[in-house]
């Protein structure tokens, strides 16, 4: 049986069918439709946010929290989509699941220099996986289910649909909606034989194996397949940077995350193994700069990959799989069960864990606890508070940068990052997302004082929607890593490096939320404590030592001579 109904009617139908429950967005009078339709979904829960980036943000740390797919509605065109942008290009390069909706100009208006008139198809085709823009009100059923089919359908990433105000305000005849399983995969795919035949000899053979859990692991929920296999094989596992919670801290096996922002032991394993099993990682720039310097040029590899494109890209490999990260682990550890247990692997593996055991140990015995507050003595405190499910939120920057690796993920699919974006201005959105998908589990998000900055605007939305999430601000009053670039490369010449700021504490309680401050380090875990307890949206304002700067990417100024 048919229905008549408006377009704008017909897409919030369609949201109901793809059962989401939260819509993150912000109103505007090209999508009117869309909202007056919303009012009546009570099984849909409106987030209306500040900024249409931040909402981007949101619906991206949903997605990653979910495993559904996060949704966001700018309801304007021109500058309300313009906005997206960035949020968009962020979920790209996380391979994030998030379905963007605009309004757009009517059809009849393009391309006569009408009012907000920009061609949202050209911007928004380069970060995205697919962008469509609706022809007519029939069709709008049709292009969201293709939206949220492409957005989640491996490789993941965030899709954009763009809904003219002429198909929101057209009439059309509707028929009863599918479900999502109709038109879904419902299957991975699994290695060949002769494939996993000839890997199972390849790791049997080595000397000094180490498997690398990337996002094909982290995002699938992959640990158990993962660490059953390095178990078999009685090997280190290490962690692709921005996946340091790809393996649960806890586990006798887990070496920490590798590469040039990695820690040394970790670091040390894929520099000298004999064959490296990529399972679910591109070996990309986070994990290698590109760089033999970050990995045994003679060492084989065995990568592991859903994105066939993504096999062999950076780095020859000595077998390619075409599969799903966790299935091919399994067979994996079928076909290696019955080895004999080697000597060098056992020296190798007994070898990495003393030398995690000192490094984990050495790295509290240095932590500098000593007033102006250090990173090291900062980060020594969070492990010391944070609740073990605690799901933890960063921008980039360097003191973020240094966090990946120096708090301890005890539970998979804990750690948010930018990821290969690199982004500022991140991590708090990133984690009211979150909390809207787990509501029960803590939330705290890391950012410095610039970052935090550009969206402290979203603690409104944090206390309308009683989004309960810890922000813990690293105030050291500067762009961190810009201005340790200037230092050690640029003579000391200073120059937009500084940042000015509000006492954020102070900031968050005149939006309603809870704010709390620490000056020296022996306030950290007081109130950390107290932000988590309070049952408001916190913020914990921690002065970090200005002059505690640190260049990672010391490559890009090898022509300087510094």
């Amino acid at each position: 049986m048919s229905t008549q109904m408006s377009g704008g009617q017909a897409a919030i139908e369609s949201l109901k069918a793809e059962d989401v429950n939260h819509v993150f967005g912000l109103i505007g009078s090209a999508t009117m439709e869309m909202f007056d339709a919303l009012y009546d979904a009570e099984d849909i829960n409106f987030i209306s946010v500040h900024d249409e980036r931040t909402g981007t943000h949101m619906a991206d740390g949903y997605a990653r929290a979910s495993g559904k797919a996060g949704v966001i509605l700018a309801g304007q065109n021109g500058p309300g989509a313009t906005n997206l942008v960035t949020g968009l290009g962020q979920a790209k390069a996380a391979f994030s699941p998030v379905v963007s909706i605009a309004g757009a100009l009517s059809q009849g208006h393009t391309y006569r220099d009408a009012f907000q008139e920009v061609d949202q198809q050209a911007i928004f085709t380069p970060v995205t996986k697919k962008t469509w823009t609706a022809p007519s009100a029939d069709r709008v059923p049709e292009l969201f289910r293709e939206a949220f089919r492409t957005a989640l359908t491996p490789r993941k990433g965030p899709v954009q649909l763009n809904l003219p105000r002429d198909v929101l305000s057209g009439q059309a005849e509707f028929d009863e909606w599918q479900k999502p399983e109709a038109y879904r995969c419902q299957t991975v795919p699994y290695a060949s034989p002769d494939a996993i035949k000839a890997a199972a000899a390849m790791l049997t053979g080595a000397a000094q194996p180490v498997i690398v859990a990337g996002g094909g692991i982290k995002n699938t929920d992959g640990h158990l397949a993962a660490t059953g296999l390095a178990e078999e094989l009685n090997c280190p596992i290490v962690t692709a940077p921005g996946h340091g919670d790809a393996i649960p801290f806890g586990h006798p096996l887990n070496a920490g995350q590798m590469g040039p922002r990695g820690n040394a032991v970790a670091s040390r394993l894929v520099k000298e193994a004999d064959v490296i099993l990529a399972l679910g990682t591109r070996l990309g720039f986070n994990s290698t700069f590109y760089s033999y310097d970050n990995i045994n040029r003679d060492a084989k590899i065995i990568q592991v990959e859903l994105e066939p494109t993504a096999i062999g890209r950076f780095f020859p490999v000595e077998l390619g799989i075409w599969a799903d990260a966790p299935a091919a682990a399994k067979q994996l550890t079928e076909a290696v069960a019955n080895a004999v247990a080697k000597a060098e692997v056992e020296a190798w593996t007994q070898t990495f864990q003393s030398e995690r055991s000192a490094l984990l140990a050495q790295r509290d015995a240095d932590a500098i606890e000593t007033h102006p507050t250090q990173p090291s003595g900062l980060f020594k405190a969070l492990r010391g508070v944070l609740p073990k499910d605690a799901a933890i939120t960063m921008d980039a920057g360097t003191l973020c940068l240094q966090a990946t690796d120096a708090l301890n993920y005890w539970t998979p699919k804990t750690l948010f990052t930018p990821l290969d974006f690199g982004l500022v201005g991140f991590s708090f959105a990133c984690g009211l997302g979150i909390k809207c998908a787990r509501p029960d589990a803590p939330v705290v998000s890391l950012m410095g004082d610039g970052g935090f900055g550009m969206t402290i605007s979203e603690l409104s939305t944090a206390v309308d929607h009683n989004i309960n999430t810890v922000t813990v601000v690293m105030n050291n009053q500067c762009w961190g890593a810009e201005k340790a670039y200037q230092r050690d490369f640029f003579n000391g010449r200073y120059i937009g490096a500084d940042v000015s700021s509000p006492a954020f504490d102070k900031a968050a309680e005149l939006y309603g939320a809870a704010g709390f401050r620490a000056d020296r380090l022996s306030d950290v875990q007081g109130a950390v404590d107290a932000a988590l307890a309070c049952g408001k949206p916190a913020v914990v304002d921690v002065a970090v030592d200005p002059a505690a700067l640190y260049s990672f990417r010391r490559d890009s100024f090898k022509h300087r001579g510094g």
